[in-house]
């Protein structure tokens, strides 16, 4: 084959490349290699000298990057991409990315309901806007490509046998809520003129499970990166005040707390917050408020399925003037991360023994978190901090405000119904 027709092969596509590498990190750690992930988790100074920053943790730390750092580099070389800029670069991004999970391990961090994504971002940003990006970092800064990489991780921890184990009417709320609040929350941004890209990722976000969602829809329409930094700051600047007045207001009004917790579990957008909001009302709301996000977080594939169909459909169509749109064009613009994320879910799901999916869930959720903070690192790197806030004039904002408002009216309601024993006896949760 020449080295064109190998340039232009379908297995040397970004979309497949990505595929490839979430593939061979699975297939490592279930070929029984475990690697000592660098610890995150420190609550004051001493712990932070003692326990993080150790020569030990730094050595895990440079063992994982050099693990991305190989694997990236063969997929920067196989897209066609400047391996040698990108080996010089790389070790930036990773290093900027490490710090945003360190800073978002303090546990004061962690009980306001911050996540690393935002500090990534921010970092980027502040990077980007008050210092500059040399010339020779950029061909590291691959946004796309860290993010479908880590969706496609992402699927292993999306399990089809635990909706049964999220209990029936979590799913059903689940259903219900996602479905009217993305369809809500969709209507409402195309009113106010925002555009079908910002309308998919602000719905999915708001309906789903916020950032996850958010990611996943983004990838499933190859949608603007700007746009999705412009969502996920949204979604926990939002969280914040939710995580907050949420149990407060639950616990003034005398909401039995298993409905509380299925309200927070159906509408805080971020799981860490959802944890902590469930815990300041009590052990059981916790627990309800657990398993309606869960339940939600099982919906993310098929979510991402669902859009990336209809959107494949949609601009296929208008790009086909009107014509009806071949398969193989479909096919082309399906994107390749939402197949690997469902095999890797069928896989894990179906195929490899639940103490196995157990064993491995720390490892492999830290993995995929390291490549989303890549991301969103690389997202603040290319952006200009003014883009983001003149973004449509403030209109998306508005948007997934108002609709969040609507989610917190809607879910309190089928949260009653649910779980407040109208319909149904109270769910036994302890």
């Amino acid at each position: 084959m020449s080295d064109k027709g190998r340039k232009n092969a379908w297995w040397r596509n970004e979309d497949w490349v990505t595929v490839w590498l979430g593939f061979i990190i699975i297939g490592l750690i279930l070929a029984g290699i475990r690697f000592q992930f660098p610890k995150f988790s420190w609550t004051g100074l001493d712990e932070l000298l003692g326990s993080i920053l150790t020569l030990n943790n730094i050595l895990s730390s440079i063992m994982i990057g050099l693990l991305y750092l190989t694997l990236s580099a063969l997929g920067v070389w196989l897209t066609g991409g400047n391996v040698l800029r990108y080996i010089v670069g790389f070790p930036i991004v990773f290093a900027l990315a490490w710090l945003s999970l360190l800073i978002a391990g303090n546990s004061t961090v962690n009980k306001l309901g911050l996540e690393y994504v935002i500090f990534a971002l921010f970092i980027g940003l502040f990077i980007s806007n008050a210092i500059f990006v040399p010339s020779w970092l950029k061909e590291a800064i691959r946004t796309e490509y860290y993010i479908k990489t880590g969706l496609v991780i992402l699927g292993t921890s999306i399990l089809f046998y635990e909706i049964l184990q999220a209990g029936v009417l979590g799913i059903i709320q689940a259903l219900v809520v996602v479905f009217v609040v993305w369809y809500f929350c969709y209507g409402l941004s195309k009113k106010l003129r925002v555009d079908d890209e910002f309308a998919v990722m602000l719905s999915t976000a708001v309906s789903i499970c916020g950032v996850s969602a958010a990611i996943a829809a983004c990838g499933a329409i190859k949608g603007d990166r700007k746009k999705l930094s412009y969502v996920t700051s949204l979604v926990l600047i939002v969280a914040i005040p939710m995580m907050i007045f949420m149990p407060w207001i639950g616990k003034t009004f005398g909401i039995p707390d298993i409905v509380i917790g299925a309200w927070i579990g159906g509408t805080i957008d971020t799981t860490g917050a959802v944890v902590a909001a469930g815990a300041l009302v009590s052990e059981q709301a916790m627990k309800s408020a657990t398993i309606v996000k869960f339940s939600q977080n099982v919906l993310i594939g098929v979510s991402a399925f669902i859009i990336s169909v209809w959107w494949t459909f949609r601009k296929s169509s208008q790009s086909a003037a009107d014509e009806k749109p071949s398969l193989k064009v479909i096919w082309e613009r399906f994107p390749k991360f939402v197949i690997g994320f469902m095999i890797a879910s069928f896989i894990f799901s179906f195929l490899v023994e639940p103490v196995i999916v157990k064993e491995t869930k720390g490892i492999i959720s830290g993995l995929r978190n390291l490549w989303f903070a890549l991301a969103f690192v690389s997202i603040g790197l290319e952006t200009r901090f003014s883009e983001l806030v003149k973004m449509e004039q403030g209109r998306p904002a508005l948007a997934f405000i108002l609709a969040q408002i609507f989610n917190i009216f809607w879910t309190l309601a089928i949260a009653y119904l649910l779980f407040g024993g109208v319909l149904f006896p109270p769910p036994s949760i302890q």
